[in-house]
């Protein structure tokens, strides 16, 4: 798996992760997220357009990043998920913890993001 990171602005910044995020290359997206955390931006969107399947170690990859990121007062959404990781966050009911969008554009534009 690779990741790109962009920050369009001081506030914002987009993960790209592409490949598979499974039980090798999830340390590595929980890694990048809490590092991207320590930085405090007030949002991370990942762009999951490239993932062709997540399995739970992905999943608890994101959570942890979340939860790294809502300490810092930040928060993550995600957008263009591909049929799998869609299903796997519905039946992970993660579709309801991490705001889902259908483009990078629209995941930015939100006003609030979702807080504790």
């Amino acid at each position: 798996m690779n990741i790109e990171v962009e920050h369009p602005n001081s506030e914002n910044v987009i993960v790209r992760p592409k490949g598979r995020i499974d039980v090798e290359s999830a340390p590595i997206l929980r890694d990048n997220l809490k590092s991207i955390a320590n930085k405090s931006p007030k949002l991370v969107v990942v762009d999951l357009s490239e993932v062709e399947f997540i399995d739970s170690s992905g999943l608890s990859a994101l959570v942890s990043g979340l939860k790294a990121l809502r300490q810092e007062g930040g928060s993550i959404s995600l957008c263009r998920p591909h049929p799998q990781a869609l299903t796997a966050l519905r039946l992970t009911l993660l579709d309801r913890v991490f705001p889902i969008f259908p483009s990078v554009e629209e995941a930015l534009e939100q006003v609030n993001p979702l807080m504790p």
